[in-house]
């Protein structure tokens, strides 16, 4: 059987694993939302844990998981965890630093390149982030750590 996974270094994004659409399986999708939904209960635990710690600095600490689509298997689906911190002197500030991941994104591409409509000759393809879910972890917190060791 051909292996259907290729994997990609994209700048900012670590290692991604690229699946085509005829890989896009029950147990696929079951991976994905696994990996969203421990990610989406990890970004509330680091919300706990550095609020205060962010509060003491007068900045405002956000986590969270962003998803855009509803099918994980139609272009346009992205699942993402976000962290990032705002001035909390300014209301409805701009983050003031950001750490984004994404964790799935589908989309359709021609030549290699992403398009937005069905053109003939077109494919469906998957991107899914190639590192364990303590690996991700590891990389929040190192970025929470920096960022409290800068000056602000």
């Amino acid at each position: 059987m051909k292996n259907n996974k290729i994997i990609l270094l994209i700048k900012g994004c670590g290692f991604i694993m690229k699946y085509q659409e005829k890989s896009f399986t029950p147990e696929l999708k079951a991976k994905i939302q696994d990996m969203e939904s421990a990610l989406k209960e990890h970004s509330k635990i680091l919300l706990q844990e550095n609020r205060f710690i962010f509060e003491e600095k007068n900045l405002e600490f956000h986590a969270s998981l962003d998803v855009d689509g509803h099918n994980h298997f139609q272009p346009g689906y992205w699942s993402s965890i976000v962290i990032g911190v705002s001035e909390k002197a300014v209301p409805d500030s701009d983050l003031i630093n950001m750490q984004l991941i994404t964790i799935w994104k589908c989309v359709r591409t021609v030549l290699g390149l992403e398009v937005s409509t069905n053109i003939p000759g077109s494919k469906i393809i998957g991107m899914f982030v190639d590192e364990t879910l303590e690996e991700l972890k590891e990389e929040l917190r190192e970025y929470i750590e920096e960022f409290l060791s800068e000056e602000y």
